[in-house]
Formats: C-alpha cells, sequence, structure tokens
C-alpha cells in the first residue's frame, strides 16, 4: 500500500446495519458514512452538561473511539442538567458512571477514559491522538486553552457555551477558518462574568447546544452539509430564537494568523487572570483578595457560636433567599449603590452570596465607598452547607 492509497473503512457488521438503520437510508449517510463514523475518534472535553447529551448522542450513531477528559465527581446539583447521571451516581466518579451508560446504550463504541484535569502538559498528548475535539469545557482558561491545543495539532475544534438560558456553538480551527482566539481576542477581566453556579442554568440548555455540537461532529465526520465554520450560532431559550453571526479569521491572531506568536501552549489560569483552584487548607491560610479580608465559614461560625453580633449581608436575588438561608440583612448586588444608607459604616461588614464572588466584588465596591471594615464570606453558601450545615440546602 503506498503513502497516496486512502485508508480502508471498517466493514459494518450485520448487528450493525440493523442498528444504524435509520442512518444508512439517508442518502447523506449511507453505508460509506456510516463506516467513516464507526472509524471516527473524537474526544469530548468535559463529561457534564455539555458533554453528557454530547457523549451520548456520539455513541448512539455509531463513533468508533470517544475519548472522555473530566476529573469531577457526581453532585446532585449536577442531574437537572448532565442527563448521563442518575441519583444513584451521586458522589461517584464522573467517567466511570459516564463509562457504564455509554457502554449500555452501545457496547460497540470504544470509550477511552482520561481522568484528569486537561492542562498545558497533557492536552497536546491527549489531543493529537483524535480527529475532531468537542469543547464542553465551563471556562475561560479550558476553554483557550482547547483551542489553541486545536490550532497547533490541527484537529477541529467543535465549541459550545451555556449561561442562564443563552448559548453559543460554532466549529473553530478548520479549513482556514476562525478560531476561538479570532472572536475572543482577550479575556474578561475575572470575576466579571459569572459561572453557571453563579448566575444559574436552564437544565434543558445544555441539552440543546451539546446536540448541535455532536450535529456538527457528525457533520464533519461524513462530510456532509454546511458547517458553523466561520458562523456564531446564538440560542436564547427563554424566547427560543435562534441567530447567528459571521466570523473571520483574524489575520493578526496570536495562534491561527500569518504570523502566530503563540506557538507552544501558555498558562492559561495566568493568561485568563484567574487564580488556580485552591485546597482547602489554601483558602482558609488567604487573608486578602484584592484587599478585602477573607473570612472562611468556619471563623464565621466560631463568631456566631461565641455571640459576637455579627453584622452580615446577603447580597443574592429575592428568589435565591427563598432558597436558602444563613442570615443577614437581603441587599441584592445590583440594589447595593442606592441603599448604602442602610448598611453601617461603623461596623464590620461582612458580605455573603451563594457562592463568593457577587459578595467579593460587592466587598470590594463597598471599600471604595468609604466603609473601613468590609470582609467576604469565602465559598458563601455553597461552603456553609458542605462545611457547616449540610441542612441548608446547596444550590
Amino acid at each position: 500500500m503506498t503513502m497516496s492509497e486512502p485508508i480502508p473503512l471498517p466493514e459494518l457488521t450485520t448487528e450493525e446495519i440493523a442498528r444504524y438503520a435509520r442512518q444508512l437510508i439517508l442518502p447523506e449517510v449511507g453505508v460509506e458514512g456510516q463506516q467513516k463514523l464507526k472509524a471516527a475518534s473524537v474526544l469530548c472535553v468535559g463529561a457534564g452538561g455539555l458533554g453528557s447529551p454530547l457523549a451520548l448522542y456520539l455513541a448512539a450513531a455509531g463513533v468508533g473511539t470517544l475519548g472522555l477528559v473530566d476529573f469531577d465527581v457526581v453532585d446532585a446539583s449536577n442531574l437537572q442538567r448532565q442527563i448521563i447521571y442518575s441519583t444513584a451516581d451521586v458522589g461517584r466518579g464522573k467517567l466511570e458512571s459516564a463509562a457504564e451508560k455509554l457502554a449500555a446504550l452501545n457496547p460497540d463504541v470504544n470509550v477511552v477514559r482520561y481522568e484528569t484535569l486537561l492542562n498545558s502538559g497533557n492536552a497536546l498528548e491527549i489531543i493529537r491522538d483524535y480527529d475532531i475535539v468537542a469543547d464542553g469545557t465551563d471556562n475561560f482558561p479550558a476553554r483557550y486553552l482547547v483551542n489553541d491545543a486545536c490550532v497547533l495539532t490541527g484537529k477541529p475544534n467543535v465549541y459550545g457555551s451555556v449561561f442562564r438560558f443563552e448559548g453559543q456553538a460554532s466549529v473553530f480551527a478548520v479549513n482556514g477558518g476562525p478560531c476561538y482566539r479570532c472572536l475572543y481576542p482577550t479575556p474578561p477581566p475575572p470575576g466579571t462574568v459569572p459561572s453557571c453556579a453563579e448566575g444559574g442554568v436552564l437544565g434543558i440548555l445544555p441539552g440543546l447546544v451539546g446536540v448541535i455540537q455532536a450535529t456538527e461532529v457528525i457533520k464533519l465526520v461524513v462530510g456532509k452539509g454546511e458547517s458553523l465554520v466561520g458562523r456564531l450560532l446564538m440560542v436564547d431559550a427563554l424566547t427560543m430564537r435562534f441567530r447567528e453571526v459571521g466570523l473571520r479569521k483574524d489575520p493578526a491572531c496570536p495562534v491561527c494568523g500569518a504570523k502566530p506568536t503563540v506557538t507552544e501552549l501558555i498558562d492559561y489560569q495566568q493568561f485568563c487572570g484567574a487564580a488556580p483552584q485552591a485546597s482547602q487548607t489554601a483558602v482558609e491560610e488567604r487573608t486578602l483578595t484584592n484587599g478585602i479580608p477573607q473570612i472562611t465559614v468556619k471563623e464565621l461560625k466560631r463568631r456566631m457560636d461565641a455571640g459576637e453580633d455579627v453584622y452580615l449581608i446577603d447580597v443574592r436575588e429575592p428568589w435565591e433567599q427563598k432558597i436558602a438561608q444563613i442570615g443577614g440583612m437581603p441587599i441584592p448586588m445590583n440594589e447595593v449603590p442606592r441603599r448604602l444608607a442602610e448598611i453601617d459604616r461603623e461596623r464590620e461588614v461582612i458580605v455573603h452570596c451563594q457562592a463568593g464572588v457577587r459578595s467579593q466584588r460587592v466587598a470590594e465596591f463597598l471599600k471604595q465607598a468609604g466603609y473601613p471594615r468590609v470582609s467576604n464570606l469565602t465559598g458563601g453558601i455553597r461552603a456553609w452547607s458542605e462545611e457547616i450545615d449540610p441542612q441548608v440546602p446547596k444550590y
């Protein structure tokens, strides 16, 4: 066999022909398209809200090899949107549970597990073994990492993201099209974009966007249809409206441009201005963040038990305050500027929210407004539920 000869596609068994019959009769797929799917390898980065429908539908469609990258365990709060898991899986490793579900759905699919955090040290080695990468990550450092690794290895990056009621999808780093950095040259300032844990997400939305990603993967594999290369598809589930904007490759892009300056993977936590996740010990030892003292839930509980008159401000929204409470004057974050007169300047103000992000921003604002003693409750309601009182709902 010479190098110019095409690699033979795998034959379909009688059982596979029966399984994929509804796809085989589509002229755009046919036997050859199904053989291409059987020969294909796809890496799903993240086995959460987006990764769940992605992996399920790719396995059902007959993709031969599915790689899964995740290092998390199943939490009860995942079940509202991460449909590959069940209540019995809470506390189990996500990849162990996901692999079981995929094997039950289609035992012919080869599931390869990478129970690790994708980082600059392992991304190229993992990604280069796959034909296509599907990005199901939920933070900016990971998205830039996946993008750059795909550009450097020449792999298509099928992108998706969700927040509250809105989602996005596109295909980057293929056929001379743009990459993620062409769309977002620089990350947003740290703390300005809430995570899904802070802002919430409609459980159905990751399913909607994940299915779009799976569709794009299948189209790329079989070589049919018009992909989202050069287009950003946006969906607003609250109004059920789709729209798209055209994307162009940036000739000056530092990764995929004519004269790239990023020729190897970098420190993406530093690039995005985000601190890496710290251990609990490290969190307890940290005293200041942007000049704001950090109080742990254990320290707050100790002070409460000692009978101190602790002055708490709860900056969550009213509907959140109905879900869980640890006390404090309720002043939603957006109302703080016009309600400063209600906040006592003579006392130490401890600000709290769901996870400690919004409260940190409010604490910084109060300090700038002249409040001499302002602290932030690290981890917020979630940390209180995990470390102090599990009867307080964690959401």
